[in-house]
Formats: structure tokens, C-alpha cells, sequence
């Protein structure tokens, strides 16, 4: 591997390059700071860098190894995370101008997994403030902007990591998704996102926007890589009641499964959300490529979601209105959209949002005897129409009836899967007319993370869709 081509490799060809001494740490954090020179004025996707403390971390991580320390696979690979994450002593806006200038007083749980890891930490992200949009817009901040065609969206809220990923600018990156904002940016960008089952990845430590639907967890531009990731920062917290006692399996050593033998529900839910013609096709496509690698491919009858939507606006109007009474109050500083959807969760009955709450375990039964009956995954689209402009989808200088309309369909075959708490792995799939990447959905049973990683997994293996470079 040359130097020149280290930003380019994939964060498990660069740990294991480390690892075994033909490249430092240092090299590969000073290729991605040139990556970052180059693409962040065309992206915005970070809010802070931190280029001479990534430079001296590096150079440690580099001495331990020579000392014959390595913390363990992910030794000296530099990363950013979205900026919700607290690190103690330093400033976490998540996204919005009230926090600005606040210092996080602890550091998240998983930032100090990744600190166990030997993670060099660039810096911080841009995201949709306070985790509240699906299209990665910030009114605070500047709107970040797709690697791809700067003048469409990156998804949200999770926008600097889908961009940073996809630019090359880091090997990695934290994402955070409540209605999709892990799985949106991974599609739309063209790289790897899994929101893990509720409870396997700790939110101790990480600004919230729903506790009840909140899930954590990595964006990656292979597979493998997010695998290697998530096995990093999955397991129980102390610190989050919510979090599983179960074991962490080894997601990188279940790969190697493959399809074959495997039952794989196709589904295209124009009943949901109209799919998009180019995005429908793109996905049975893929569903074609794993019947060839020997899965067997079967249609999939998806749920009436109806109720399931209706619990997930409740829930998450409520909780959010809750965190954010003491600011609303105040009159802090809020886009209209954030301030606007957050105000409506103060004139729903507390009745309303416990009958939501009791309702998930009836939704998860559902989905599992209807969807889930007789496979062992399922495989859908994730946005279900090819990327929208920035200009296309800003609320906050038109919210016209169209707009709106355009963004709640983004979240609608992702937000399904917070309520249900479910594992969804997003993976490229395609391009569409305009050269901007389509993404599929591969949902799986409660904690079957590996199978969804053996069937992202061997779909790379057999297509080149996460091989391609935004120019």
C-alpha cells in the first residue's frame, strides 16, 4: 500500500497495515488530514478538527506499537464522530447555536471504547441540530453537502459522518439514528451504516433526541470495516440501563458465513412509501446478486404501519419536548422546523405516549410474524427515491406543502426500525441518473447483527458499488 493511496484504503486494510509495520499511524492520520484540506471547503462536514492533538495521539499509538503494545484491531486508525458525542474538557454542540460554546463535563462511553482501541480522534461533525432532520441541513452551522454533487443533501442527522466517510477524509465515523440518521447518510453518500438493536451500543454520554428510540452506532465505507467497528463499542454500560448483558459475538469472523442456504424476504413497500422506479430496480437487483451467490430470495409482505408511525411521532414529539422545555422556555435560538416539531409534543396527553410506549412489543410481534415469517433477513430500500438538492428540501426557506411532503417520506422505510428496535445494516446498492448513490436496507431479528454483516458482506464481495470515489 503507498502512501499516496492511504487515504483511499479501507479502514481494516489500513489497521492491519499498522499493525504489522509497513505503515504508521502518522502516515495514515496525515493522509487523512490532506483528504480533509481538499474536501472539507466542498463538504462542510466538520465542525471542529483537531489536527495537532490527532498528530501527537498518532505518534504515541505509533511508540506503544513499537513497544509491542497494540491495543487491538483498530490501532492508530483515525476517525471523527458526529458531534454529539462528549469528550470531558471539550466543547459538544450537538449541532445547534445554544451549545455553541459548552463543555462536556464527561466523556461517552463509547469514545472511551474507542480510546481502548487506539482510535486517533480528528475532530468533530456536522450534523442536523440536536439529531432533529433527515436531510443533514444546519441553519447554526452551514449545511453539509454530498461528496458526490455538492448541491444535494447528505441525509441526516448523521450528515459529516455519511460525508467524511464517503470523501475519504477518515476511515470512520460515529453516527447516531432515531428515525434514520445513521442509515440516511449512508445511503445517500454511498457508504456503510448500522443501527444495531436497541440496547447493543451505550448512548451513556451522547446528546439525545429520543432515549426511547436513540440508537448509536458506525458508518464505515466496507462492510468489514463496520463490523470491526461496532465490535469496539457494542456491549453493556453501566451507565445505560437500556444496554444488553449479551455477549458480543465476533462480527468480523462471521463473514466468512456467506448466503448460501440463507432465506432473504424481498420487499418494495410501495403501499409505505412510493419507491422510485430506479431505486426498486436497484434493489432487486441486489437481491438478484445474492440468489446468484445461493441465497433464496422470496417475496416479503410488510405490516400496515400506520399505527407504528403514529407511536413513533408521539413518542418522540414527547420526549423531545421534555429534554428541551428549560431552552424552549427561554426562547433559545432553534431553526423554525426544530423549534416547531418539538413545541407539538407539548399538547399530546401523557395517556397518548404511554399507549405508544406499550404498543412497541405488539409492533415488534407483528413485523416478526408478517415480514420476518420464514427468512432470515430482509432487504428493502433505504431512501426510496433518488437524492434530493439542498434547495429541494429546505424547510427553513420555503416549508412549502411539497418540501414537507418530500421530507417525511425520507425517513419512511427507516424509521419503522427504531420503533420496532430491530438491527438495519445500509449498504450502497447503486447510482442513480445523477450520479448520487442508492442504498438498501438488510433487516434482521433482534441481535443478528452478524447475519446481516454476512449478507452485507458478501454482496460487496460480488459488486463494486463501495469501491467507487467521489471525484
Amino acid at each position: 500500500m503507498s502512501v499516496a493511496d492511504l487515504a483511499l484504503a479501507d479502514l481494516s486494510e489500513v489497521a492491519d497495515a499498522i499493525a504489522a509495520g509497513t505503515v504508521t499511524s502518522v502516515q495514515a492520520t496525515e493522509a487523512c488530514l490532506a483528504r480533509i484540506e481538499a474536501w472539507q471547503p466542498r463538504t462542510n462536514a466538520f465542525l471542529r478538527l483537531k489536527a495537532d492533538k490527532a498528530l501527537e495521539q498518532a505518534r504515541a499509538l505509533d511508540k506503544e506499537l513499537a513497544n509491542g503494545k497494540r491495543r487491538g484491531p483498530l490501532h492508530g486508525v483515525p476517525m471523527a464522530h458526529k458531534d454529539m458525542y462528549y469528550r470531558a474538557g471539550e466543547i459538544s454542540t450537538g449541532g445547534s447555536a445554544i451549545r455553541r460554546d459548552w463543555v462536556a463535563p464527561t466523556t461517552a462511553t463509547v469514545l472511551q471504547r474507542l480510546d481502548a482501541a487506539g482510535v486517533v480522534e480528528l475532530g468533530f461533525l456536522n450534523m442536523a441540530e440536536f439529531a432533529a432532520g433527515p436531510t443533514g441541513h444546519n441553519v447554526h452551522h452551514g449545511h453539509c453537502r454530498n461528496p458526490w454533487d455538492g448541491t444535494r443533501v447528505t441525509g441526516g442527522s448523521s450528515s459529516g459522518s455519511g460525508a467524511s466517510v464517503a470523501a475519504r477524509m477518515v476511515y470512520g465515523a460515529l453516527g447516531s439514528d432515531t428515525g434514520g440518521s445513521i442509515r440516511l447518510p449512508a445511503s445517500a453518500c454511498g457508504v456503510v451504516g448500522m443501527k444495531a438493536t436497541y440496547g447493543r451500543v451505550s448512548r451513556a454520554g451522547a446528546v439525545a433526541r429520543s432515549w426511547t428510540l436513540d440508537h448509536v452506532g458506525p458508518l464505515t465505507r466496507t462492510v468489514r470495516d463496520n463490523a470491526r467497528m461496532l465490535a469496539a463499542i457494542a456491549g453493556a454500560d453501566i451507565d445505560d440501563s437500556t444496554t444488553s448483558e449479551r455477549p458480543v459475538p465476533d462480527y468480523e469472523a462471521a463473514l466468512a458465513g456467506g448466503v448460501a442456504g440463507l432465506r432473504i424476504g424481498l420487499s418494495l413497500p410501495e403501499a409505505l412509501v412510493p419507491v422510485d422506479p430506479a431505486v426498486g430496480a436497484a434493489v432487486e437487483a441486489a437481491a438478484s446478486v445474492l440468489g446468484k451467490l445461493g441465497a433464496t430470495i422470496v417475496p416479503a409482505k410488510m405490516p400496515d404501519f400506520t399505527a407504528l408511525y403514529r407511536a413513533a411521532e408521539v413518542i418522540v414529539k414527547c420526549e423531545a419536548a421534555s429534554m428541551h422545555r428549560p431552552w424552549m422556555e427561554a426562547g433559545a435560538p432553534y431553526a423554525n422546523q426544530v423549534r416547531t416539531r418539538t413545541d407539538a409534543g407539548y399538547f399530546i396527553p401523557a395517556t397518548a405516549y404511554i399507549d405508544a410506549l406499550r404498543l412497541r412489543a405488539h409492533f415488534v410481534r407483528e413485523f416478526l410474524a408478517t415480514a420476518m415469517e420464514g427468512v432470515d433477513a430482509l432487504i428493502l430500500p433505504a431512501i426510496p427515491f433518488p437524492v434530493p438538492t439542498i434547495a429541494e428540501t429546505d424547510v427553513e426557506a420555503s416549508g412549502g406543502p411539497a418540501t414537507l411532503a418530500m421530507v417525511a417520506r425520507f425517513t419512511g422505510l427507516t424509521r419503522p426500525f427504531n420503533t420496532l428496535g430491530l438491527p438495519a445494516l445500509s449498504l450502497p446498492c447503486g447510482f442513480d441518473a445523477n450520479g448520487v448513490p442508492m442504498g438498501l436496507q438488510a433487516i434482521g431479528r433482534p441481535f443478528d447483527e452478524a447475519l446481516l454483516y454476512r449478507v452485507g458482506h458478501a454482496y460487496q464481495g460480488a459488486t463494486d458499488h463501495h469501491r467507487r470515489v467521489p471525484a
